[in-house]
């Protein structure tokens, strides 16, 4: 937006709204139609121009290697070399790691050119991207649930808590204002508390129910599968009406800026081709072959670390809990990657919201897959498995009921609209210590 283009002087810099060329009354502007610039801004997909390829060479490296590693570990197999037990677990796990990592790109990039093909809104695509990442996820999960119903539970709960607890500590190291705050994206401190609200509760009410019916005369003392179906709908349509509302606040604020910038259509249309500008243009055939490269990479990446779950549980007698705890720390790897890139780049907010969205993304999809698959798996092909039902033990309770005082300690944190203090992330650390001494000294025996 010019000065030719908007009959207003051009000043010297760009508003923080997100518009290059835009004159600095455009902030004035805004806060006179009650929108804070601060906290508005748009999200730039890809990497940047300078880097801009057709197939970003990071993510397909780490791609590549873990490729290479998985067919040297296939051939070993086929010509009957064996490694000692501790060794196959390990490389499992490394290489299902890599492969993860690169599948992780691969949708990503899949995902952006598909939004500047079909050329959605910034919100739209962001929101669309950060749900297609989960899918390595999902599909982890659904191998390790016929090895251990009980670790992918516990894995998927144990997330939680790791992600809650990366927000809180790169939201402290943030770059702050003069008043030592760096404003809360408004997504976050809306509709994202909110959620936050209903994980706590969620959490709470159901280690209530499960102590209540443990420590009385009740017979119920486990899940049974339509118990876990019920739950598993539940959360999913909340998370639905999560991202309807996220999608129709960023609408509505969009046209907010507009009417307040007095944009023209086709001011507009710039507005919203800033968003791919560093996405390199791609055939539908190079977007279908990201998909299926995502896809793939998720399946053999999955079943290699199912196949690590598989030798440390059975082979080495790990505890569950453990195996859980250990697949927990690098289940949101590709999270922590997006979020060190997007900061490097200094797109904090774009870091912001992928450190947040893995708690709600986790809480409201991931774990609910979680317990409508072991409730198919439980009900429909193997009823007899040796962990199933999932009791009303110490450790579930303890993974369930320390929800509410995680995420509503969050949520009273970012009340004020900004990120963490000092003061705050100590209580988030200490909180997620004191759930993990718990688990390791009392859990790991029951």
């Amino acid at each position: 937006m010019t000065d030719s283009e908007s009959g207003r002087p051009e000043l010297v810099g760009a508003s923080k709204a997100g518009l290059p060329d835009a004159p600095r009354l455009a902030d004035d502007a805004l806060r006179d139609a009650g929108i804070d610039p601060d906290r508005l801004a748009i999200t730039y997909l890809g990497e940047p121009e300078s880097e801009a390829r057709a197939v970003a060479f990071p993510w397909a490296a780490r791609l590549g290697l873990g490729f290479v590693l998985w067919t040297t570990l296939y051939l070993l197999k086929q010509f009957d070399v064996e490694l000692p037990g501790w060794a196959q677990a390990f490389s499992a796990l490394v290489i299902g790691l890599i492969i993860l990592q690169g599948t992780c790109g691969a949708l990503i990039t899949a995902s952006e050119r598909l939004a500047a093909r079909l050329e959605w809104d910034h919100y739209v695509a962001g929101t669309m991207t950060e749900i297609l990442s989960t899918l390595p996820e999902l599909v982890v999960i659904a191998f390790l649930i016929p090895i251990s119903p009980l670790t992918a539970f516990v894995v998927a709960l144990v997330t939680i808590y790791n992600n809650a607890l990366v927000f809180s500590i790169y939201s402290f190291f943030l770059p702050k204002d003069r008043y030592g705050k760096y404003l809360m994206p408004k997504p976050i401190t809306g509709a994202g508390t909110q959620i936050l609200v209903a994980g706590a509760a969620i959490g709470l009410i159901l280690g209530l129910v499960m102590m209540v019916m443990s420590f009385s005369v009740h017979p119920k003392n486990s899940f049974a599968p339509r118990d876990l179906l019920a739950v598993g709908l539940l959360m999913l349509t909340i998370f639905v009406v999560y991202i309807y509302k996220m999608l129709r606040d960023y609408a509505k604020e969009e046209g907010q800026v507009s009417d307040a910038l007095e944009l023209s259509d086709k001011q507009i249309e710039r507005r919203r081709g800033l968003v791919y500008k560093r996405v390199h243009e791609s055939s539908w055939a190079l977007i279908g072959g990201y998909l299926l490269i995502g896809i793939i990479g998720a399946v053999i990446g999955g079943e290699q670390v199912a196949e690590f779950a598989q030798i440390a549980i059975r082979d080495l007698q790990l505890n569950h809990l453990v195996a859980a705890l250990v697949l927990a720390g690098f289940a949101g790897m590709s999270e922590y990657v997006i979020l060190w890139q997007s900061h490097r780049k200094g797109e904090f907010g774009i870091a912001l919201a992928n450190s947040f969205g893995g708690i709600t993304q986790v809480m409201f999809m991931v774990l609910p897959f979680t317990l409508i698959a072991i409730a198919c798996y439980q009900g429909w092909i193997n009823p007899d498995h040796p962990e199933l039902p999932l009791t009303f033990s110490f450790t579930n309770l303890l993974l369930l009921l320390f929800l509410f005082p995680m995420l509503f300690v969050l949520v009273e944190l970012l009340e004020e609209n900004h990120t963490m203090d000092l003061l705050d992330t100590i209580i988030m650390v200490a909180i997620f210590l004191l759930l993990i001494v718990l688990l390791l000294n009392y859990g790991v025996h029951g």
